[in-house]
This record gives structure tokens, C-alpha cells and sequence, in this order.
């Protein structure tokens, strides 16, 4: 979803709190990069819908909090699959 980035913004805005999707995923949900989704909903969802970017940097915000525990999460299945199935 190329186009207008004001529409962009709120599009990625609704899908990131309705499935609590981190960045990343919601770049190669909308074919986009990961830079692109930062900024349409830092900077153009704030100026356009302060309500949903409220939303949306709070989840943002729990995502950036767990990102070392998902760091752990992933080597432990890479050099143990074995206790990852525990």
C-alpha cells in the first residue's frame, strides 16, 4: 500500500492496535519499510489522529520493552530447540 501517506498513517495506525503488531511486522504486512511505518505513525498519525497515536505508542511502547526477552526467546529455539518445545 503504496499512495497517500495520510491515509498510510491511519491504515497502519488501525492495524497495529487491532492485532498489537510491532513494526516489523506491520512493514511487511503493508509492503513498506520498517523506517516508513516509524514515521507515518510518529510523526504523520500525531498530526492527523492524536486518539489512535496514543494507542499506537502505547503498544509500541510494551513491543520495545519485550524486544530483549524475544531476542532470548529466538536464540534459545536457534542453539536449543529441544527446551524451547518445554
Amino acid at each position: 500500500m503504496k499512495g497517500n501517506p495520510e491515509e498510510r498513517a491511519i491504515a497502519l495506525g488501525e492495524y497495529i492496535t487491532a492485532n498489537n503488531a510491532t513494526v516489523r511486522s506491520a512493514a511487511k504486512a503493508f509492503g513498506i519499510s520498517k523506517s516508513t511505518v516509524h514515521k507515518d505513525v510518529t510523526l504523520r498519525l500525531a498530526r492527523q489522529n492524536r486518539g489512535l497515536y496514543q494507542e499506537v505508542r502505547r503498544i509500541l511502547q510494551v513491543n520495545k520493552e519485550e524486544r530483549h526477552l524475544r531476542g532470548g526467546m529466538a536464540t534459545r529455539r536457534k542453539y536449543h530447540p529441544e527446551r524451547s518445545a518445554q
